[in-house]
C-alpha cells in the first residue's frame, strides 16, 4: 500500500467513501458459540441501525469465505471471537487458524483499494498483522470491563468519531494487542491500559479494539459463554457481570452507527 494512501494524519475526505453503488455491508462473524454469534449479529443491527436486507452475513466458523466480490458491498464489518492473531501457529485451533487465514487473505486486497472496513477487538489485530505491525500478548492485553478512553487529537477531526466524547468509556476484553502504531496508520483513540484503542490506515479502513457495538447486557451475556477460555478466572463471573451491568456504556455505538451512515 502507498504512502500516499497510507497518510499519518488529517480527516478522511468524502471522495473516497463510497464504493460505488453497493449498499449492502458484509458481516464476517467469527464466534463458534451459536448463542455468541446471534448476540453479536443482532448488536451489529441494532447499534448499525442496519436492516437485515442491508446485510450480508456469513459465519466463518460454519465455512470459509465464499466467491465474492468487494465491488458488492458497501462496507465489511468483522466481529470479535476467541483466536488471537499472536497464537502460535503450530498449537493454533485448526478452526481459529483458518478463521484468521481467510479474513487475511482478504487483507490486501481491502488496503489497496481503501474499502470501508471496521474491525471489532479481533479485527484490531487481523489489521496491525496486515500492516506488519507487532501483535502480542505481553504489553497491552485487557482483562473483561469498562475502560476510560480518550480521542486523539486526529480522532477529534475523524467523521467515525463524530459527536464522540472526547472521553467515553467502552467495554473491552482481549488476551493481545497492537503493541506499536502501524507504520502509516493514524492514532484515533486511546486508553491508559492499552494505548492502541482505535486506528485507521489510509481514508476508509478502521479498526477498534474496544466493542463498539456491546452495551454491558451484551458482555454478561458473553462472560457467561466464554467463562472457561482463558479470559478470567471463572469463580469471577458473578462479579464481572455485576460490573459491566453497572457500567452506562454509550459512545462507542455511535462509531459503529457512523460508520454505516458514512458508507451506506
Amino acid at each position: 500500500m502507498s504512502q500516499q494512501a497510507l497518510h499519518s494524519g488529517g480527516a478522511p475526505t468524502q471522495r473516497s467513501a463510497r464504493n460505488g453503488g453497493a449498499s449492502q455491508f458484509l458481516i464476517l462473524q467469527l464466534r463458534p458459540e451459536d448463542a455468541a454469534a446471534e448476540e453479536e449479529f443482532a448488536a451489529f443491527l441494532a447499534r448499525g441501525g442496519l436492516a437485515a436486507e442491508e446485510v450480508r452475513r456469513v459465519r466463518l466458523d460454519e465455512a470459509p469465505i465464499p466467491a465474492l466480490s468487494l465491488d458488492d458491498f458497501a462496507g465489511i464489518i468483522v466481529g470479535g471471537g476467541p483466536g488471537c492473531v499472536s497464537d502460535d501457529p503450530a498449537s493454533k485451533n485448526p478452526l481459529e487458524a483458518r478463521i484468521e487465514a481467510d479474513i487475511m487473505g482478504l487483507m490486501p486486497e481491502i488496503l489497496s483499494r481503501d474499502m470501508p472496513f471496521l474491525g471489532c477487538c479481533y479485527g484490531m489485530g487481523i489489521l496491525g498483522a496486515a500492516l506488519g505491525a507487532p501483535v502480542g500478548k505481553g504489553r497491552y492485553g485487557e482483562p473483561i470491563g469498562g475502560v476510560a478512553c480518550e480521542v486523539t487529537d486526529a480522532g477529534a477531526s475523524d467523521p467515525l468519531l463524530h459527536d464522540v466524547p472526547k472521553a467515553f468509556r467502552a467495554l473491552v476484553g482481549h488476551k493481545e494487542a497492537v503493541e506499536d502504531l502501524p507504520e502509516g496508520a493514524v492514532h484515533l483513540v486511546a486508553s491508559g491500559p492499552c494505548p492502541f484503542q482505535m486506528i485507521r490506515a489510509g481514508n476508509n479502513v478502521y479498526a477498534t479494539q474496544f466493542h463498539p457495538e456491546a452495551r454491558g447486557e451484551n458482555f454478561a451475556n458473553r462472560i457467561e459463554i466464554y467463562r472457561d477460555r482463558g479470559y478470567f478466572a471463572p469463580e469471577d463471573a458473578g462479579a464481572l457481570t455485576k460490573a459491566v451491568l453497572a457500567e452506562d456504556i454509550v459512545a462507542p455505538e455511535r462509531i459503529l452507527h457512523n460508520f454505516v451512515t458514512r458508507f451506506r
